[in-house]
């Protein structure tokens, strides 16, 4: 997590310099596109093949994705022509099959090895390391790219892969009956590649997954905006926040339900969001952020928690790419449509976080009004 997070807040200045900061929503877009379709079959290997080759084979791309980025720097007339534009955009596609890959594996490892009441509680867990290293990424990638230029911040990054891939062999695989990856794996037109059972978790996935795609994309121009010389302390701060409140709302949500869970963590969304769109100093946007990131913290381990009680036996590894698809639908939406709406309007930045508010607060709305009609029928 440290590793891919530590670029993000430097790419729209990397994308300035090469003359194509009108393509701003690709950075997250193309990235998330490579995620999304990588979705079809990393589900379908994780709970045949077994979880530890997709966890490997996505920590693979991470661990070289940051040499690619210093060898095309290398390519004649890389920073000003159009062909290192594309390029670079492809290099974001492929490093996007990183995320398509390891959390399923992850996930569904972590799943394999806890007691189904303490799901919640070891995925906010799971949540507070790959928070740990987005808390702390970004702020190092600011700061070699500020004073040491891109390069040393992409080899900082492969670095971290590396670290990450020589971990993760070391860990055991967890599915019984484990084989090799085959074709028929591969052929998304055979086997199902998503499990329709948890859709009620995917679909409230949205509304926060647009809120991050929208937050990735404007928000380091937010913060160069009010003055903050390394860009990616403000992400740091969220993600604190983030780390902070999982440590409580994966528990909660085993002991309380996931609904109710959500319910509060669209609220924090609604109230977070809607502060940030106002806030016109660092110290405004600052309790913004924290209450955006306590919001992130709440919402994900439970969403997560909830699809794995929605998910049949055997097919875990699905369900939780389904709900991933919904992430990235929505991160990739929110990323494009933010990208070029700033890209032609910067003004419309509050627009963007008021909007993210709003449907923030519309899914608070929805699963309160759920939970009350559901305790009614209990009781009657």
């Amino acid at each position: 997590m440290a590793s891919f997070g530590m670029i993000m807040p430097e790419l729209p200045g990397y994308l300035d310099l090469m003359g194509a900061g009108h393509l701003l929503g690709y950075i997250i877009g193309l990235f998330t596109l490579g995620a999304l379709l990588s979705r079809f079959f990393s589900g379908k290997i994780a709970d045949r093949a077994g979880r530890k080759i997709v966890m490997v084979f996505g920590t693979g791309v991470t661990a070289i994705a940051g040499f690619l980025y210093v060898l095309l720097g290398a390519v004649p007339d890389y920073s000003t022509g159009m062909l290192g534009v594309w390029l670079f955009l492809a290099l974001r596609f492929f490093h996007g099959l990183s995320t398509g890959f390891r959390p399923i594996g992850s996930s569904a490892l972590l799943t394999d090895i806890v007691p189904h009441n303490r799901r919640g509680e070891a995925l906010g867990f799971l949540g507070v390391a790959g928070n740990a290293g987005m808390a702390g990424g970004p702020a190092i990638g600011s700061y070699l790219a500020v004073e040491w230029g891109y390069d040393a911040m992409f080899l900082a990054s492969s670095f971290l892969g590396i670290l990450s891939l020589l971990f993760t062999l070391k860990l055991p695989e967890t599915l019984p009956n484990s084989r090799k990856v085959i074709w028929s794996d591969l052929n998304v037109f055979k086997g199902k590649n998503f499990d329709i059972a948890a859709w009620p978790a995917a679909v409230t996935l949205l509304p926060v997954a647009l809120s991050f795609g929208v937050f990735l994309t404007i928000t380091p121009d937010f913060v160069d905006d009010l003055g903050y010389k390394y860009k990616g302390v403000f992400n740091t701060i969220i993600v604190v926040a983030s780390i902070l409140m999982r440590l409580f709302a994966g528990k909660a949500s085993d002991k309380y339900g996931r609904k109710p869970l959500l319910a509060i963590g669209g609220l924090f969304l609604f109230v977070g969001m809607g502060i940030m769109s106002i806030a016109s100093t660092q110290l405004e946007a600052a309790i913004g952020g924290v209450i955006y990131g306590m919001s992130i913290g709440i919402n994900m381990p439970t969403v997560f928690a909830w699809t794995t009680d929605l998910s049949p036996q055997g097919k875990i590894a699905l369900g939780i790419g389904t709900t991933l698809v919904a992430l990235e639908i929505g991160i990739g939406l929110g990323a494009f449509v933010s990208g070029s709406m700033f890209a032609s309007d910067p003004t419309c930045l509050q627009e963007l976080y008021r909007f993210c508010a709003y449907s923030g607060g519309l899914m608070a709305i929805i699963l309160f009004y759920s939970t009350y009609m559901r305790s009614t029928n209990m009781n009657s």
